[in-house]
């Protein structure tokens, strides 16, 4: 088997055959391309999917705090790439090796076009961390212009539409349902994804994209003007971290310690806001028993150390 070239298919010395390096395996459902070899690639000779660059290489950091991990074992993964160096897995070992100065790596080629390869790469990570659904679906949007444009080759090849620009609405639902088998998702999500980037909050796209915001909670903010949807988000937000204390203490009980008594408390907290109105907050929660949590405003100031009493 030749090389191409630019390519090495002769290890160096200090380093561990290619052979040896294990494929990472497949998801079952994915494509595996019959076509591919081991090689030795230099990092600068690869480069990021055009759909990644676009949206600013999404995922890459996560992918990089896992690359941190593993940069001290002797046999690490190789990065998967085309023939012509698109990545398909192993952002984050590539920008690894070219943050760390590495002349060559061990990569596993494959014979895949763009196309394929944006959905070889979305197949592959549908389940890995930081490439949720909506992700996904931002990757495989940049694939839409083509997609229609595609349709409506094949409408007019096929004698119909020869003299219009547009599609039909049926031909816009089969592009939705393609993008969402590229990015492995139902189709109404697609729907959903692209109704919130015309008119979400950036505040929003990056909770979605860090995975702290799902994509039904976002169109539920969406309905609402871009101000109102922040202001919604942050009490969204404040109330799941809450939420998260507070099953976190009923579910793991500590030992029995000094508290601070019921009474007093509920006095301290009506004094609190007789003086300051506004200051305590009410909030409903799912739970069946009530939990007061208490801010540290309310130990500040002699009147409140003196209304409460320990127990």
């Amino acid at each position: 088997m030749s090389a191409a070239p630019g390519y090495s298919l002769i290890p160096p010395s200090n380093t561990p055959s290619i052979s040896e390096v294990p494929v990472p395996p497949f998801h079952p459902t994915t494509m595996v391309p019959r076509e591919w070899r081991p090689v030795i690639r230099r990092p600068e000779q690869l480069r990021l999917h055009p759909a990644l660059q676009e949206l600013g290489a999404i995922g890459e950091i996560g992918e990089l705090n896992v690359a941190a991990c593993l940069k001290n074992q002797c046999l690490p993964e190789p990065i998967l790439i085309t023939l012509d160096g698109i990545i398909l897995c192993g952002i984050g070992r590539w920008r690894w090796a070219l943050f760390e100065g590495k002349h060559e790596i061990d990569c596993v080629e494959y014979a895949l076009s763009e196309d394929e390869s944006l959905r070889f790469t979305l197949a592959y990570h549908q389940t890995r961390c930081g490439w949720n659904a909506f992700v996904r679906i931002r990757l495989a949007l940049t694939q839409e212009t083509k997609l229609q444009q595609r349709a409506l080759d094949n409408m007019r090849a096929g004698g119909r539409y020869k003299r219009s620009a547009n599609l039909p609405e049926a031909q816009h639902v089969d592009v939705r349902d393609e993008i969402a088998r590229i990015a492995w998702v139902c189709p109404r999500y697609v729907s959903s994804v692209k109704s919130i980037l015309e008119v979400a909050h950036p505040r929003l796209i990056g909770a979605l994209r860090d995975n702290t915001l799902t994509i039904n909670r976002a169109i539920l903010f969406c309905r609402l003007p871009r101000a109102e949807q922040l202001e919604q988000f942050i009490r969204y937000s404040e109330e799941r971290a809450t939420n998260k204390v507070i099953r976190r203490t009923i579910a793991q009980p500590k030992e029995e310690k000094a508290s601070l008594d019921v009474v007093s408390v509920l006095d301290a907290l009506q004094h609190l806001e007789g003086r300051q109105p506004g200051s305590v907050a009410v909030r409903v929660g799912r739970h069946k028993r009530t939990v007061v949590l208490i801010g540290q405003d309310l130990f500040t100031g002699p009147p409140s150390q003196k209304e409460l009493k320990l127990t």
